[in-house]
């Protein structure tokens, strides 16, 4: 009878730890999240760029030769009338003197033929052997001393302004910005000395994806910032939109002007420009985080323990290229899920990343 009663107490036994395994709670599933932000502003941006001037120009000497003086360096501010640059005005020195000579020359061709002229005029009137023909020889001679004392002037005007042509000075008040040339060399009429630049006029300079152009608002004023100093910023509205892409990043050159910037704002700097416009209050989530069936969507919210997660009904307002807006049914600050969404099960048991505690 002990012998039937053991076996029997055995397979009790059994049955009990079978009960007991059937019952064990399913492992706890790790979840990746993201934790959703109230939105209600729309930001287009920020774009890195720098601020260059508006104006720039590139000087050149308006003749040829042997540069002998620079007397500015790329950062110098320099006002109207300084000197930049010199050539070698040795040449144009002979050519001054050459002329000086040749109107004085003219001028005593002048003064001869005019006293000619007069003599046989008085001759003329007086009938004496002076025929009309000589009279108008006479005349003829000093008209032509005086086309030749013309020439000779304006021989001489030239030969001065090639001598102020050695030197090469600002027309506005500037800021050096780039040197191509240095002293010694032998420059040719025309070719680029220095590029100057006006910084009264500066504007904001970026390059815009060409994809975005067409999301950019119209007649808005954008924000710009100084990196270095953010709290630093300034207004600016778009002047002009690069009429083509650039072809290996396919961005577009956009100029915006400048409106009343402050004195941070220096040619060279870098600066941010974004524009921020008002929209109805929504929470931006990964495309990811949705589960759609028969047109209704929702996400898996982990709870605030984050020992658990639950389905909850949300309403999509738009979307766009790898995100959804929701108007309702989330919070700010809670935690959602990212991944696996179509495998979690209504109260089922999470752990949260060590980042995420």
């Amino acid at each position: 009878m002990r012998r039937l009663v053991l076996p029997i107490a055995a397979l009790v036994a059994l049955s009990g730890c079978k009960e007991q395994k059937a019952e064990a709670p399913p492992p706890v599933r790790p979840v990746l999240t993201t934790t959703v932000a109230l939105e209600e502003a729309r930001t287009f941006g920020p774009f890195a760029g720098t601020v260059q001037p508006r104006y720039e120009s590139q000087l050149g000497f308006r003749i040829g030769g042997r540069i002998v003086a620079r007397d500015v360096f790329v950062g110098d501010q320099v006002a109207k009338g300084t000197r930049l640059a010199a050539l070698d005005p040795t040449v144009q020195q002979f050519a001054l003197v050459r002329a000086r000579a040749d109107v004085a020359d003219a001028q005593a061709q002048v003064k001869n033929a005019s006293a000619a002229e007069g003599r046989q005029r008085i001759l003329f009137e007086n009938n004496s052997a002076v025929t009309q023909a000589q009279l108008d020889g006479a005349v003829a001679n000093r008209d032509t001393a005086d086309a030749r004392l013309a020439q000779a002037k304006a021989a001489l005007q030239k030969a001065t302004d090639e001598l102020g042509y050695a030197t090469l000075t600002a027309g506005f008040d500037g800021v050096v910005t780039a040197w191509s040339a240095e002293v010694g060399q032998v420059v040719p009429p025309g070719q680029v000395v220095v590029t100057m630049a006006r910084p009264d006029v500066r504007e904001a300079v970026v390059d815009i994806p060409d994809d975005l152009i067409g999301e950019m608002p119209k007649d808005i004023e954008f924000t710009v910032r100084l990196q270095e100093v953010p709290e630093v910023t300034a207004r600016a509205r778009v002047r002009e939109i690069g009429p083509l892409a650039e072809a290996s990043t396919r961005t577009r050159r956009v100029r915006m002007s400048l409106i009343d910037p402050p004195d941070g704002f220096r040619l060279g700097n870098t600066v941010t420009v974004a524009f921020e416009r008002p929209v109805s209050p929504r929470f931006p989530v990964p495309l990811t985080t949705l589960v759609e069936d028969d047109g209704h969507a929702a996400v898996w919210v982990v709870a605030p323990d984050g020992r658990t997660i639950n389905r909850r009904e949300v309403t999509i307002l738009e979307r766009e290229e790898g995100r959804a807006f929701v108007g309702t049914g989330l919070k700010a600050g809670e935690k959602v899920a990212v991944a696996g969404v179509h495998g979690f099960t209504e109260g089922q048991a999470v752990r949260l990343p060590e980042t995420d505690l």
